[in-house]
């Protein structure tokens, strides 16, 4: 049970993405990524954030974990991941269309009103768009709390007891509960599933929701015009005396 014997329900996003194994390749339109034919899994930031709370509730603190995550149903499979890793019950938000931060910060807004969660745990960034936008913006439209780029994170007499890794090194943060906390790679290393926890996720509750039916208008605020590779770097190169390398740096790198 969670201090004072109260229950504590864990909130957990978890979005499909590109496997982090898999070379990305553009469409030769330019207008997105290719995932035809490609292997997708859980994005590795929700996994952590999983693993975190499946470990508040087997240290008792937390009571039960719900995970929730939007989009095709494909997602069910990344839903019934978090399940056997140990999430009690899982929600999907099915949409058809891809969605932006702002969108699917919104949705979560919703579920989290309708499931009421004392504490709101979220990767802190998906690696197919690096937005690192919807745990902070989830946060402001809650007027929650927020523990961001969390290494650490300890719940005790109704607070979130935060570590944070920031640019200059790590602080610390508590906040009231509920807060959203979104997660960095070193706060833990996340379990494999083992084949009977893999069957057992089969059988545990999965639920089915529209944007409609949660009251929320996903229409985008913005568009994406085009994706691109990154331009190709030149290889480097080695110069014979500190005058050399003055001299391109001024008249080549144009950085002096």
């Amino acid at each position: 049970m969670a201090a004072g014997g109260e229950s504590m329900k864990v909130l957990v996003a978890v979005k499909r993405v590109v496997d982090y194994n898999v070379r990305v390749r553009i469409k030769s339109d330019g207008s997105g990524v290719e995932t035809a034919n490609v292997k997708m899994s859980m994005n590795p930031f929700d996994e952590i954030a999983v693993e975190e709370a499946v470990r508040l509730k087997e240290k008792g603190i937390a009571t039960e974990v719900v995970a929730v995550s939007i989009g095709v149903d494909a997602v069910q499979e990344t839903l019934r991941s978090a399940l056997a890793m140990g999430a009690d019950r899982a929600i999907h938000i099915s949409v058809e269309n891809e969605i932006f931060p702002l969108a699917a910060a919104r949705l979560l807004k919703a579920a989290s009103e309708k499931e009421q969660p004392q504490l709101i745990i979220i990767g802190k960034q998906a690696i197919d768009d690096d937005a690192s936008q919807t745990g902070q913006m989830l946060a402001g439209l809650l007027n929650w709390g927020q523990g961001t780029f969390a290494s650490k994170l300890v719940i005790e007499n109704g607070s979130a007891t935060v570590t944070r890794e920031i640019d200059g090194g790590l602080m610390t943060v508590k906040l009231k509960l509920p807060c959203v906390v979104t997660t960095d790679l070193r706060l833990n290393e996340p379990r494999y599933a083992a084949l009977p926890n893999i069957m057992k996720a089969r059988a545990k509750p999965l639920a089915k929701m529209t944007p409609q039916e949660l009251g929320v208008d996903i229409a985008p605020n913005m568009a994406r015009l085009k994706v691109e590779e990154p331009k190709k770097r030149k290889g480097g190169g080695k110069v014979k005396s500190v005058e050399e390398l003055v001299e391109k740096l001024r008249n080549e790198a144009k950085v002096l």
